[in-house]
């Protein structure tokens, strides 16, 4: 049975035109399609015809533009650092007995999760000792005014890893200014006694990497012929009762649709091209700083479930292959615009106070 980490080397590091777009400064829901801060003209939405070229026009980017006074490579070096170190404490815990609590009805916490962020707070600390850290255990440590955010999930499927199911993983992101700049996902396959890792990184900026090996999103440009990851949280309330249309609707035009259940897995598989897209209500920062930037960095599109800016503070992400992008928003979009007609709040949250962003 293997038991050790994989290793990885990190290197230091679409064919239409874009329907006539009008950028008004209020937002119109009056087109076929539509998101915020952007409308189409037309009656009919031509964003399913574009490449991915035409798309990055369109969804902005959201890795860190700088790194600040750290190179990032020596950033990326001590995610993964922190990563690998807090992934050794699940592997060490992996075959053994799991002693559960609960932050809710079916919300779990183990041992193992606070084990591994003490682990991974310790080699943040001991190289960036003035940086602000939120971790999901810990909530924040440090300094609020630092221009460096970590976010940190000690263990990012716990009720798997509670159960033993292949789908867990450490995740550790840092942020620039409020804009990921680096990030490491160390995911758990196999299973009961043949547990191992695969090892995803990034920087913005310098590309995605999963055990070393450059990565890149898939080419499908059809929803048919696509394999759809999602996730449901905790409450049973509106965003959940709409993602489950969701889950049903394209379940009959796709592949398939999967609920994996751990959010950093199922953007990094997107990242991989083993899947084409992954979308989520309420997610936290620590869920979604390091996956967003893989799958930036491997070719992807991030977006909030509206089409809006992403930032890791927002309550929704919706990440493609870029290809898919707009015709997953034809019906996530306005699901979407519907929860906020609810009066469902989209607004930031888990955003330290005074922690200077641009975002």
């Amino acid at each position: 049975m293997g038991r050790c980490l994989l290793s990885s080397t990190v290197s230091t590091f679409l064919p239409c035109n874009l329907p006539k777009l009008a950028f008004p400064k209020s937002f119109s829901t009056n087109s076929a399609f539509f998101h915020r801060g952007f409308r189409t003209t037309g009656a009919k939405t031509r964003g399913a015809f574009c490449t991915k070229a035409a798309l990055s026009n369109v969804y902005s980017k959201i890795g860190a533009d700088s790194t600040g006074s750290i190179p990032s490579n020596e950033l990326l070096q001590v995610v993964e650092a922190a990563a690998k170190t807090g992934a050794q404490v699940v592997m060490d815990a992996v075959n053994k007995p799991r002693n559960v609590t609960y932050k809710g009805l079916t919300d779990l916490v183990t041992d193992t999760d606070k084990s591994s962020e003490v682990a991974i707070l310790e080699v943040v600390r001991k190289n960036f000792p003035d940086h602000l850290i939120l971790g999901e255990e810990g909530g924040i440590i440090g300094d609020s005014s630092s221009d460096y955010l970590w976010c940190i999930d000690p263990l990012d499927g716990t009720t798997n890893f509670a159960h033993g199911y292949p789908s867990f993983a450490v995740s550790v992101g840092v942020l620039f200014r409020g804009k990921p700049a680096a990030a490491t996902v160390v995911e758990f396959v196999g299973g009961p006694m043949c547990w191992n890792t695969r090892i995803f990184s990034a920087a913005a900026g310098k590309g995605a990497f999963a055990n070393g090996e450059k990565i890149h999103v898939s080419g499908t440009d059809k929803v048919e012929q696509s394999l759809l990851v999602t996730g449901f949280g905790y409450d049973h309330d509106d965003p959940w009762a709409t993602n489950m249309e969701l889950f049903k609707d394209f379940t009959d035009v796709s592949r398939g649709v999967r609920r994996l259940g751990a959010a950093a897995v199922d953007m990094c598989h997107v990242a991989l091209g083993i899947a084409e897209a992954y979308w989520e209500y309420r997610l936290k920062p620590w869920d979604m700083a390091a996956g967003v930037l893989i799958v930036e960095e491997a070719g992807g599109t991030v977006s909030c479930m509206d089409g809006g800016k992403f930032s890791v503070f927002d309550r929704s992400v919706l990440v493609s292959n870029g290809l898919l992008h707009a015709k997953l928003l034809e019906k996530i979009g306005p699901a979407t615009e519907n929860l906020k007609g609810k009066g469902i709040d989209f607004s930031m949250w888990f955003k330290p106070e005074n922690y200077h962003s641009e975002v």
